[in-house]
Parts: C-alpha cells; structure tokens; sequence
C-alpha cells in the first residue's frame, strides 16, 4: 500500500524562534506558525479561520530560521507530520501532539529594514542579484552581438583548443 506524509504551510510565526542544541551538537528550533484560511460561509459572510502549527527544524535549517524568523515574519515550510506521545506526569493520561517536522524553508516578504514590497528573498530565491562593485572594477563588460547576427559565413572557424574537450559552440555560456 502506498503512502505519502507532506505537509506545505505559508504562515507567520507567533514567536521568535530559540534555538537549542542536541549532545551532539545539532541545532534544533520550535516555532509556532499561524495559517490563515479565508472562506465564505453558507449566510454569504466572509470568515478568517486560523489553525497554529508546532514546527521543528533541524540542523542548517534551524541556524538560519534562528538568524532571520521573528515573530510575524511569512514563511514558506515544506515537511512532514509526526505524532509525538507521551504520558503526563501529573495526570497519567496517555498525551499526544501533532506536529510538523520541517524539511524545507523559504523566507518570504521582504528583507527587515527594506522595501518589503513582497517578493520573497531567502535560501531558495533565484532572483538576480545587482553587483555592489563599482563601475570599472573587476572583468570587462562582454560585447554583444546585435540581435540575429551570428558569425558571418565567410569567417574561418578558430582553431580548436587541444586542451579541451568541447568544441567553442558547445560551451553553454
């Protein structure tokens, strides 16, 4: 039979994390995340529902929840559910919680003391980031070619270079 436990949450977190450190010296942090739902209900009002959610990180993950998360912050976490049981000392009764076990983050909103124009900025973002060295500094601008004109016909092709491998139009740069 097959199975599947993934969990994927956008939400703030209600407190800022703590991080911990197992004996062996990997780090851990809890936070507390709140996901909002929007519905409409059956007498046509316009409803916010929200469920808070006990996360765990481990490791690399939770050193860079513990830098940038604070309370009220959107992330992005991406897991799995894990039930923990116990028995209450005080009471005896068999206890559990569910909990999600992070596998995965993304900072989302924008950078702390920034425009926070709502983009996301964090470990997974992609976006091109602008250079901060000046003008004239570091590698010459490349030249470009004018668009649709290739190497004319009639140049000879440069001689391959035999320390490498690939021939100049399979470099994929």
């Amino acid at each position: 039979m097959a199975s599947l436990n993934k969990v994927m949450l956008i939400g703030n977190c209600t407190r800022d994390p703590e991080i911990r450190y197992t004996p062996k010296g990997t780090a851990l942090v809890e936070l507390g995340l709140a996901v909002n739902r929007n519905f409409t209900a059956e007498n046509g009002e316009r409803r916010e529902e929200t469920t808070f959610v006990d996360v765990t990180l481990w490791g690399r993950t939770a050193e860079i929840a513990n830098e940038y998360l604070r309370k009220g912050r959107p992330v992005f976490i991406e897991g799995r559910l894990q039930l923990d049981s116990w028995d209450d000392k005080t009471t005896g009764q068999k206890r559990s919680k569910l909990r999600v076990v992070g596998e995965g983050m993304q900072l989302l909103g924008g950078r702390e003391g920034g425009s926070g124009g709502g983009a996301p900025s964090g470990e997974y973002d992609e976006a091109p980031r602008q250079s901060s060295r000046p003008q004239g500094q570091g590698r010459p601008p490349q030249q470009q070619r004018p668009q649709g004109q290739g190497r004319p016909a009639s140049a000879p092709k440069p001689p391959a270079d035999p320390d490498l491998d690939v021939e100049e139009d399979d470099i994929p740069f």
